[in-house]
Parts: C-alpha cells; structure tokens; sequence
C-alpha cells in the first residue's frame, strides 16, 4: 500500500519562484488577487485551480472550503458591520467548483 500523494497545496513553491502567471494567489485578509486585483478566486485562479487539481473536483471543492472558513474569519475581523453575505461567498469560493469550465 502506498502513502497517499499531498494535495496540491503542499507542494507548492514559495510565492517568489512561481511565474507570474502562477501568482494569482490571495493576498489576506482582504483576499483579493496578488496579481489583477480582483475579488479571490479571480477567473485566472479558478482556471489554475481547475488546471492543478484536474478531473479530482472532490479535492478541489474541499481546498476550497478551507479557503472559505479562513476568508470568512479575515473578511469578518475586517468588516464586521456589514457581515459578508454567506450566498455570496459560497458562490464565490465553493459553488463553481461543481461547474464544467465556461
């Protein structure tokens, strides 16, 4: 029986040697792109994200969803008054997970 692989996450390199394509990361606690800017996952990560992870939407949608509990705690020391909206982040972080790339 062999040891199960790490995910994704765990082998990625530091920030500094990835191709700036690559960079498309969040930038905490306010979770927008290091790279456009734009609200997190932006379209260029999702594409990564679906590329890393390939046809395992299992594993992604579980990457995602620690990715949602940990933003959800940033955004909410952030702006506590209004709170996130939960449909909105569960739109954002986890239900285009279960979507086939447009």
């Amino acid at each position: 029986m062999t040891a199960p692989k790490p995910s994704p996450s765990h082998d990625r390199p530091p920030l500094s040697n990835l191709h700036p394509v690559h960079q498309h990361l969040p930038r905490r606690p306010s979770w927008l792109c290091r790279v456009c800017a734009a609200t997190w996952p932006c379209p260029s990560a999702r594409m990564l994200l679906r590329v890393e992870y390939g046809t395992n939407r299992v594993a992604l949608s579980i990457y995602m969803a620690s990715q949602l509990f940990d933003a959800t705690a940033d955004l909410l020391r952030l702006n506590p008054v209004p709170a996130p909206d939960p449909r909105e982040l569960f739109d954002r972080f986890l239900a285009w997970t279960a979507r086939s790339p447009t």
